[in-house]
């Protein structure tokens, strides 16, 4: 596969055994690199030179409170354990990503956002406290109150700062299993920038679908999902759809046993053929946005990663075959211009991604986030040995534009960048201040991963590949 390592693994059950774990690395001289599910697209939970402390066992939901729809978890909670618990009690959780199967330690540590980011903000901003388990074995509580600073810097700190032992979340509120949806053709991004502009006081999600093979006027055409949770009265089956039952996804799809769907996509997981399914979901989204509005389970909207068990296999499984995505965050003012010039370069080097997905977003607190007034587009590009380092060339020249629009980067899905990279994207206050906070908390580099090391360290080059 793309990024991978082979290690020694702990898995904790206590936070007196993450720290007995801690320790002993420590005496060993070994670094520890936090894993959850390992849903990160690149090496964010890869730790080819030490131990990698896996929270997966630490799951248990130590509290809901129906009255105020606040959790307690415990790190290795995921965000199926938590929607499947509070659903039947007229909760959901108010940031989830497109996979149901993160940990809600590991979104914390990479702080990640969902279709809902222009409404709600990221993960972190709807966490009220954690509690946090330091290099040397101390459990420190944060807070915006309390250890503000640590609060603020480990959440989207990728796992160097600590353990996250616990979490204490709000949720939201929801009167219905089911959201109203909407689906929008644009003919190009313009449009659909134009769309989501107009519509984002009154939307409660908002998504876009990009047709990245599309050229010329119609460069960035593609499909919005417009969605809004229904208000208390409008399902009359409230009581049905909000039972797990109703969430559950399809078993099959167009017939076929969905665990196998995967091996169809590898059929036509080449240009020509992903140009072809691109362009006939342009023409099922005009006959879709003349179908109006429509429901859905939450689940059904929300995990579209989940519908296809393994469909990262349909990009290959052999070494050095698979995908990666790369994310980049744009601020408003460039955004359209920058876009357009990096969907055009993949056009010109025959790097086209293969999916694009679009989404409106709005700044946070935290000091390493992602997170701006702008917008954001997800490309998954296919790897293959012969076509890799030709791909990681195209991505330095995306890298440049985007640093030039005064653009960032999201690290649960990097694969690709390097420490200048890094350097110019974020500010240099609060990256500094980062750094400070990571020298006291951490003064021995116990923390690591092979991302970190990757951005971290010290290159002349742009990028440096994958570790």
């Amino acid at each position: 596969m793309v990024t991978g390592a082979h290690g020694r693994v702990c898995r904790p059950r206590t936070v007196q055994a993450i720290q007995s774990a801690l320790q002993e690395a420590a005496r060993a001289g070994r670094s520890v690199g936090l894993r959850g599910t390992g849903c990160s697209y690149g090496d964010a939970s890869v730790n080819s030179r030490g131990l990698s402390l896996d929270l997966t066992h630490m799951n248990q939901i130590l509290g809901f409170d129906a009255q105020t729809g606040i959790a307690e978890l415990e790190a290795g909670v995921t965000i199926e354990q938590l929607w499947k618990h509070i659903l039947p009690q007229g909760y959901w959780p108010k940031v989830v990503s497109g996979t149901m199967f993160p940990t809600v330690a590991g979104a914390a540590a990479m702080n990640i956002h969902g279709k809902n980011n222009f409404r709600v903000g990221t993960f972190g901003d709807n966490i009220l406290d954690f509690d946090l388990v330091l290099p040397n074995g101390e459990l420190r509580t944060c807070s915006r109150d309390q250890n503000a600073e640590l609060f603020h810097a480990a959440i989207g700190g990728l796992g160097m700062l600590g353990c996250f032992s616990r979490l204490r979340m709000q949720t939201k509120r929801v009167h219905s299993g089911k959201v109203r949806v909407r689906g929008e053709s644009v003919r190009n991004l313009g449009e659909m920038m134009a769309y989501f502009e107009a519509e984002k006081q009154r939307a409660d999600y908002l998504v876009g679908w990009v047709d990245c093979f599309a050229r010329g006027d119609a460069l960035g055409r593609g499909l919005i999902h417009h969605a809004q949770y229904l208000q208390e009265g409008e399902d009359p089956d409230r009581d049905q759809t909000l039972q797990l039952a109703y969430q559950e996804l399809p078993g099959s799809i167009l017939g076929f046993p969905k665990g196998e769907v995967w091996r169809l996509l590898r059929l036509i997981n080449t240009p020509y053929g992903m140009r072809f399914l691109n362009a006939m979901k342009q023409q099922a989204g005009k006959l879709e946005g003349h179908q109006g509005w429509y429901e859905q389970s939450h689940a059904a909207f929300n995990f579209l990663l989940d519908f296809v068990p393994n469909w990262k296999f349909a990009y290959g499984r052999k070494p050095g075959q698979g995908l990666i995505q790369y994310q980049v965050f744009l601020p408003a003012d460039t955004a359209h211009d920058a876009l357009v010039e990096i969907l055009s370069h993949c056009q010109r080097r025959a790097h086209v991604p293969f999916l694009g997905v679009f989404k409106r977003h709005r700044p946070d607190p935290f000091w390493m986030t992602h997170a701006l007034d702008g917008w954001s587009l997800a490309m998954d590009f296919k790897v293959t040995p012969k076509g890799r380092m030709e791909l990681w060339r195209t991505c330095d020249r995306l890298t440049r534009l985007v640093l030039e629009a005064g653009g960032k980067f999201y690290f649960a899905k990097d694969a690709v960048l390097g420490h200048e990279a890094m350097v110019r994207a974020f500010a240099a206050r609060k990256r500094d201040a980062f750094l400070a906070l990571k020298q006291e908390v951490d003064p021995g580099g116990l923390l690591e991963t092979d991302l970190w090391r990757r951005i971290f360290a010290s290159s002349s080059a742009l990028t440096d590949g994958v570790a």
